[in-house]
Protein backbone atom coordinates (compact mmCIF):
# COMPACT_ATOMS: atom_id res chain seq x y z
CA UNK A 1 0.00 0.00 0.00
CA UNK A 2 1.38 3.40 -1.01
CA UNK A 3 1.37 5.80 1.93
CA UNK A 4 0.23 9.41 1.75
CA UNK A 5 3.20 11.69 2.23
CA UNK A 6 5.53 9.61 0.09
CA UNK A 7 6.91 10.44 -3.35
CA UNK A 8 5.18 7.35 -4.72
CA UNK A 9 1.78 8.52 -3.45
CA UNK A 10 2.38 12.07 -4.69
CA UNK A 11 3.42 10.80 -8.13
CA UNK A 12 0.26 8.73 -8.46
CA UNK A 13 -1.93 11.72 -7.56
CA UNK A 14 0.02 14.07 -9.84
CA UNK A 15 -0.25 11.66 -12.76
CA UNK A 16 -4.00 11.44 -12.27
CA UNK A 17 -4.45 15.21 -12.13
CA UNK A 18 -2.14 15.83 -15.05
CA UNK A 19 -4.13 13.39 -17.16
CA UNK A 20 -7.28 15.42 -16.47
CA UNK A 21 -5.88 18.72 -17.75
CA UNK A 22 -7.63 20.24 -20.74
CA UNK A 23 -6.29 19.73 -24.24
CA UNK A 24 -5.95 22.68 -26.57
CA UNK A 25 -9.14 21.69 -28.42
CA UNK A 26 -11.07 21.93 -25.13
CA UNK A 27 -9.72 25.43 -24.53
CA UNK A 28 -10.69 26.46 -28.05
CA UNK A 29 -14.29 25.40 -27.48
CA UNK A 30 -14.42 27.42 -24.28
CA UNK A 31 -12.82 30.46 -25.87
CA UNK A 32 -15.30 30.38 -28.76
CA UNK A 33 -18.28 30.99 -26.45
CA UNK A 34 -19.01 34.68 -25.90
CA UNK A 35 -21.87 34.67 -23.32
CA UNK A 36 -20.73 34.15 -19.74
CA UNK A 37 -23.47 31.72 -18.71
CA UNK A 38 -22.93 29.18 -21.51
CA UNK A 39 -19.17 29.41 -20.99
CA UNK A 40 -19.59 28.49 -17.32
CA UNK A 41 -21.88 25.60 -18.24
CA UNK A 42 -19.42 24.22 -20.78
CA UNK A 43 -16.39 24.68 -18.54
CA UNK A 44 -18.14 22.92 -15.64
CA UNK A 45 -18.31 19.81 -17.80
CA UNK A 46 -14.52 19.67 -17.87
CA UNK A 47 -11.69 19.31 -15.36
CA UNK A 48 -12.09 23.06 -14.71
CA UNK A 49 -15.19 22.37 -12.62
CA UNK A 50 -13.44 22.63 -9.21
CA UNK A 51 -12.02 26.05 -10.15
CA UNK A 52 -15.53 27.34 -10.90
CA UNK A 53 -17.17 26.46 -7.57
CA UNK A 54 -18.67 29.65 -6.17
CA UNK A 55 -18.68 31.52 -9.50
CA UNK A 56 -22.01 32.28 -11.14
CA UNK A 57 -23.19 34.24 -14.15
CA UNK A 58 -23.87 37.15 -11.76
CA UNK A 59 -20.38 37.24 -10.25
CA UNK A 60 -18.41 40.48 -10.44
CA UNK A 61 -14.79 40.66 -11.53
CA UNK A 62 -13.64 40.99 -7.92
CA UNK A 63 -15.77 38.02 -6.86
CA UNK A 64 -14.34 35.91 -9.68
CA UNK A 65 -10.77 36.80 -8.79
CA UNK A 66 -11.28 36.34 -5.06
CA UNK A 67 -12.81 32.91 -5.65
CA UNK A 68 -9.98 31.84 -7.94
CA UNK A 69 -7.38 32.97 -5.42
CA UNK A 70 -9.08 30.83 -2.80
CA UNK A 71 -9.15 27.82 -5.11
CA UNK A 72 -5.48 28.28 -5.92
CA UNK A 73 -4.53 28.25 -2.25
CA UNK A 74 -6.61 25.12 -1.74
CA UNK A 75 -4.85 23.35 -4.61
CA UNK A 76 -1.43 24.30 -3.25
CA UNK A 77 -2.39 22.95 0.17
CA UNK A 78 -3.68 19.73 -1.38
CA UNK A 79 -0.52 19.09 -3.39
CA UNK A 80 1.66 19.93 -0.40
CA UNK A 81 -0.30 17.39 1.63
CA UNK A 82 0.58 14.63 -0.82
CA UNK A 83 4.31 15.21 -0.47
CA UNK A 84 6.85 14.15 2.17
CA UNK A 85 6.93 16.53 5.13
CA UNK A 86 10.33 18.12 4.41
CA UNK A 87 9.06 19.43 1.07
CA UNK A 88 5.75 20.82 2.32
CA UNK A 89 7.01 24.29 3.40
CA UNK A 90 8.49 24.92 -0.06
CA UNK A 91 5.26 23.85 -1.74
CA UNK A 92 3.11 25.90 0.65
CA UNK A 93 5.02 29.03 -0.39
CA UNK A 94 3.44 28.76 -3.84
CA UNK A 95 0.15 29.87 -2.30
CA UNK A 96 1.68 33.36 -2.13
CA UNK A 97 1.99 33.79 -5.92
CA UNK A 98 -1.33 35.67 -6.40
CA UNK A 99 -0.19 38.15 -3.75
CA UNK A 100 2.84 39.38 -5.67
CA UNK A 101 1.02 41.72 -8.08
CA UNK A 102 -1.10 43.55 -5.45
CA UNK A 103 1.90 43.73 -3.14
CA UNK A 104 3.96 45.29 -5.92
CA UNK A 105 1.14 47.79 -6.49
CA UNK A 106 1.24 48.86 -2.84
CA UNK A 107 5.03 49.01 -2.76
CA UNK A 108 4.89 51.42 -5.69
CA UNK A 109 2.72 53.69 -3.54
CA UNK A 110 -0.43 52.72 -5.39
CA UNK A 111 -3.78 53.34 -3.74
CA UNK A 112 -5.30 50.11 -2.39
CA UNK A 113 -8.07 48.78 -4.63
CA UNK A 114 -11.51 48.46 -3.01
CA UNK A 115 -11.31 44.67 -3.05
CA UNK A 116 -8.08 44.77 -1.08
CA UNK A 117 -9.77 46.63 1.77
CA UNK A 118 -12.52 43.98 1.79
CA UNK A 119 -10.13 41.03 1.73
CA UNK A 120 -9.17 39.76 5.19
CA UNK A 121 -5.68 38.88 3.93
CA UNK A 122 -5.02 42.47 2.83
CA UNK A 123 -7.21 44.66 5.05
CA UNK A 124 -4.67 45.26 7.81
CA UNK A 125 -1.85 46.17 5.43
CA UNK A 126 -4.10 48.50 3.41
CA UNK A 127 -5.43 50.29 6.50
CA UNK A 128 -1.91 51.00 7.75
CA UNK A 129 -0.27 54.30 6.89
CA UNK A 130 1.89 53.93 3.74
CA UNK A 131 5.11 54.58 5.65
CA UNK A 132 4.33 51.82 8.17
CA UNK A 133 3.43 49.16 5.61
CA UNK A 134 6.95 47.72 5.21
CA UNK A 135 7.11 47.03 8.96
CA UNK A 136 3.65 45.47 8.90
CA UNK A 137 4.67 43.26 6.00
CA UNK A 138 7.87 42.21 7.78
CA UNK A 139 5.84 41.15 10.83
CA UNK A 140 3.38 39.00 8.89
CA UNK A 141 3.29 35.75 6.90
CA UNK A 142 4.83 37.47 3.87
CA UNK A 143 7.84 38.70 5.84
CA UNK A 144 10.28 37.19 3.35
CA UNK A 145 9.03 39.65 0.74
CA UNK A 146 9.60 42.77 2.86
CA UNK A 147 13.17 42.98 1.60
CA UNK A 148 11.78 43.92 -1.84
CA UNK A 149 9.47 46.71 -0.63
CA UNK A 150 11.90 49.48 -1.60
CA UNK A 151 12.56 47.82 -4.97
CA UNK A 152 9.18 46.39 -6.08
CA UNK A 153 10.59 45.09 -9.35
CA UNK A 154 12.54 42.51 -7.32
CA UNK A 155 9.51 40.94 -5.64
CA UNK A 156 9.54 37.88 -7.90
CA UNK A 157 13.21 37.31 -7.08
CA UNK A 158 12.50 37.66 -3.37
CA UNK A 159 9.71 35.09 -3.71
CA UNK A 160 12.07 32.74 -5.55
CA UNK A 161 14.81 33.15 -2.93
CA UNK A 162 12.42 32.22 -0.14
CA UNK A 163 11.09 29.28 -2.14
CA UNK A 164 14.60 27.90 -2.59
CA UNK A 165 15.49 28.63 1.04
CA UNK A 166 12.63 26.34 2.04
CA UNK A 167 13.98 23.40 0.08
CA UNK A 168 15.21 20.64 2.38
CA UNK A 169 18.90 19.86 2.25
CA UNK A 170 19.62 17.70 -0.77
CA UNK A 171 22.42 15.31 -1.61
CA UNK A 172 25.27 16.80 -3.66
CA UNK A 173 24.49 14.27 -6.39
CA UNK A 174 20.74 15.04 -6.41
CA UNK A 175 19.13 15.18 -9.82
CA UNK A 176 19.09 18.70 -11.24
CA UNK A 177 15.51 18.62 -12.57
CA UNK A 178 14.42 21.08 -9.92
CA UNK A 179 17.17 23.47 -10.98
CA UNK A 180 15.88 23.15 -14.52
CA UNK A 181 12.43 24.14 -13.30
CA UNK A 182 13.94 27.23 -11.68
CA UNK A 183 15.72 28.09 -14.91
CA UNK A 184 12.53 27.64 -16.96
CA UNK A 185 10.61 30.00 -14.68
CA UNK A 186 13.42 32.57 -14.67
CA UNK A 187 13.76 32.46 -18.44
CA UNK A 188 10.02 32.96 -18.81
CA UNK A 189 10.04 35.93 -16.45
CA UNK A 190 12.93 37.55 -18.32
CA UNK A 191 11.32 37.04 -21.72
CA UNK A 192 7.92 38.20 -20.48
CA UNK A 193 9.37 41.44 -19.09
CA UNK A 194 10.65 42.56 -22.49
CA UNK A 195 8.05 40.97 -24.76
CA UNK A 196 6.17 43.27 -27.16
CA UNK A 197 2.37 43.53 -26.77
CA UNK A 198 0.49 40.48 -27.95
CA UNK A 199 3.26 37.97 -27.22
CA UNK A 200 2.23 37.03 -23.69
CA UNK A 201 0.15 33.97 -24.52
CA UNK A 202 2.76 32.67 -26.94
CA UNK A 203 5.35 32.86 -24.17
CA UNK A 204 3.01 31.10 -21.78
CA UNK A 205 2.51 28.36 -24.36
CA UNK A 206 6.27 27.93 -24.68
CA UNK A 207 6.63 27.69 -20.91
CA UNK A 208 3.82 25.14 -20.78
CA UNK A 209 5.57 22.96 -23.36
CA UNK A 210 8.89 23.24 -21.54
CA UNK A 211 7.32 22.30 -18.22
CA UNK A 212 5.49 19.33 -19.77
CA UNK A 213 8.81 18.00 -21.02
CA UNK A 214 10.40 18.45 -17.60
CA UNK A 215 7.46 16.67 -15.97
CA UNK A 216 8.18 13.53 -17.97
CA UNK A 217 11.74 13.60 -16.64
CA UNK A 218 10.74 14.19 -13.03
CA UNK A 219 9.09 10.90 -12.15
CA UNK A 220 9.36 10.22 -8.42
CA UNK A 221 11.22 13.50 -7.93
CA UNK A 222 10.03 16.46 -5.79
CA UNK A 223 10.32 18.60 -8.91
CA UNK A 224 7.17 16.94 -10.29
CA UNK A 225 4.97 18.63 -7.65
CA UNK A 226 6.33 22.09 -8.48
CA UNK A 227 5.94 21.51 -12.22
CA UNK A 228 2.36 20.44 -11.64
CA UNK A 229 1.63 23.63 -9.69
CA UNK A 230 3.26 25.74 -12.39
CA UNK A 231 1.05 24.11 -15.03
CA UNK A 232 -2.01 24.61 -12.81
CA UNK A 233 -1.08 28.28 -12.45
CA UNK A 234 -0.92 28.66 -16.24
CA UNK A 235 -4.32 26.99 -16.62
CA UNK A 236 -5.81 29.15 -13.89
CA UNK A 237 -4.40 32.27 -15.50
CA UNK A 238 -5.97 31.28 -18.80
CA UNK A 239 -9.32 30.55 -17.18
CA UNK A 240 -9.21 33.84 -15.28
CA UNK A 241 -8.65 35.75 -18.52
CA UNK A 242 -11.67 34.13 -20.15
CA UNK A 243 -13.93 34.70 -17.14
CA UNK A 244 -12.93 38.31 -16.53
CA UNK A 245 -13.24 39.15 -20.22
CA UNK A 246 -16.84 37.86 -20.27
CA UNK A 247 -17.78 39.68 -17.06
CA UNK A 248 -16.33 43.00 -18.24
CA UNK A 249 -17.90 42.64 -21.67
CA UNK A 250 -21.31 41.86 -20.16
CA UNK A 251 -21.17 44.90 -17.85
CA UNK A 252 -19.98 47.11 -20.69
CA UNK A 253 -22.73 45.82 -22.99
CA UNK A 254 -25.41 46.52 -20.39
CA UNK A 255 -24.02 49.99 -19.74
Amino acid sequence: MIECGSLEYAQARLNARHGQRLHEADWRRIEALRPFGPLLELARGTALRPWLAGITADSTVHQVESTLRGHWRAVVAEVAGWMPGPWQPALAWWAVLPDLAPLQHLARQGEPAPWMRDDSAWRELCEAEPESRPARLAAGPLAALAVAWSAPQTLARAWQAEWQRRWPQRRPDADDTLEQVVRALLDHGTAFAVAPPGQGWLLRGSLRARLALLLRRATLEPAAAFIHLALCALDLERLRAELVRRVVFARWKVA
